[in-house]
């Protein structure tokens, strides 16, 4: 009487060469979906406001600009703003904060008047 197969196959020793030969190459899940269409944007909707962070950057970046004048590269004068914004203490960072919540109110507006405007064109317009 025979044992069962899976014992045999466990003991089989791998073949290099099935291992390494490419899969068929078929289309995944993924890309046999259809990627939804979103909605167009509308050019004349107002532009998000920017959080204190970025408020922060603004101010930071010309800073530091007139310190570094030689240095051209945006990765560096993000990486020295981000470690600086960490830094900072709750109490630095709320007048930045504050700013920020200024331009969200100021948003806002713009988005009721935008909404008024273009009730008939665009119906759904989410702010959030």
């Amino acid at each position: 009487m025979r044992g069962p197969r899976t014992a045999v196959i466990a003991h089989k020793k791998l073949d290099a060469e099935k291992l390494k030969a490419p899969k068929a190459e078929t289309k995944t899940s993924k890309e046999k979906r259809s990627k939804k269409k979103s909605a167009p944007k509308d050019p004349d909707a107002p532009k998000r406001p920017p959080s204190a962070f970025f408020v922060f950057m603004e101010e930071f970046r010309k800073s530091f600009k007139e310190n570094f004048p030689e240095n051209k590269s945006v990765s560096t004068v993000v990486k020295a703003g981000s470690v600086k914004w960490k830094s900072m203490s709750d109490s630095d960072k709320a007048p930045y904060a504050e700013k920020a919540l200024k331009k969200k109110a100021e948003y806002e507006k713009a988005v009721d008047a935008y909404e008024k405007k273009h009730k008939h064109v665009y119906p759904v317009f989410l702010s959030t």
